[in-house]
């Protein structure tokens, strides 16, 4: 049987000791797993963007893959530790809301505990570590046994959010913009389904932000001419904009939370 594998989501950052840390106890307890880093580089303190980073990823890897998310601005605090099931994959977060992605996709496949199994963890527990103390042991516990009902009872009242939805206005859809990548392309809340049918047939967009009207929808950046700004359909679902071979966000200066106007024809 292939060796379990354990992922990380964090917004640790460039803090490399922090990550090594957690990658050695969860060696420690299992010399078994392979570790596979998803991202350190969530904005810090970013419920939102630790939502959609895993939110895009859980689901391109194997079953019975433990995904460790850290995004966790109250450690320390009563809030709780969360061990979830959902579609043959687990989840080790904080009860934060960081996982309302997955809550969203796999409400029928779900299976939220809280993890109180104490002997579990690492001890005494820092105030300000428990990705060290409380996350990674529980994950690595878990991948040696398997025994999610050892790790404490289900819960019903877990922490979440709804993603911004896109809402209808006078002359369209009013959405927003969720994230700006590591590229500077810009991702909002439009799915595919609040396409207008004109420009699902090559009619174009008419996609507004700030002073800035994008009417061309492609397939690809390479579609898009020099300086030209696009929307396209991005591989996470939503709707984005950006420049070929250029940052989008920083030539039309455009951040997260601006508004984004798609009008109906």
């Amino acid at each position: 049987m292939a060796n379990p594998i354990i992922t990380l989501t964090t917004d640790y950052g460039t803090n490399d000791h922090l990550v090594g840390t957690l990658k050695g106890v969860l060696l420690k307890i299992n010399p078994e797993l392979t570790i596979v880093d998803i991202t350190h580089h969530v904005n810090p303190y970013d419920l939102l963007d630790g939502a959609l980073t895993i939110g895009a990823a859980y689901a391109y890897f194997p079953p019975r893959t433990i995904h460790i998310v850290v995004v966790d601005p109250g450690v320390g605090t009563a809030r709780r530790p969360l061990l979830v099931t959902a579609q043959n994959q687990y989840f080790v977060a904080p009860d934060n809301g960081v996982l309302s992605l997955v809550y969203e996709r796999e409400q029928d496949n779900l299976a939220v505990r809280h993890a109180t199994a104490e002997h579990y963890f690492l001890q005494p527990i820092s105030k300000t570590f428990h990705g060290r103390d409380i996350f990674a042991p529980v994950a690595a516990w878990l991948s040696k046994g398997w025994q999610t009902s050892a790790m404490g009872e289900e819960i019903q009242d877990f922490q979440r959010f709804t993603l911004p939805r896109a809402k209808p206005i006078d002359d369209g859809l009013q959405g927003v913009v969720l994230r700006i990548d590591a590229f500077g392309n810009i991702m909002t809340n439009f799915r595919a389904e609040d396409l207008p049918e004109s420009a699902k047939n090559g009619g174009g967009l008419n996609l507004k932000v700030a002073t800035h009207t994008i009417s061309k929808l492609v397939e690809t950046f390479a579609n898009g001419a020099t300086d030209e700004p696009i929307a396209y359909m991005g591989s996470s679902g939503y709707l984005e904009i950006g420049i070929n071979k250029a940052n989008a966000a920083r030539k039309l200066t455009i951040a997260r939370g601006a508004t984004v106007i798609l009008p109906k024809s």
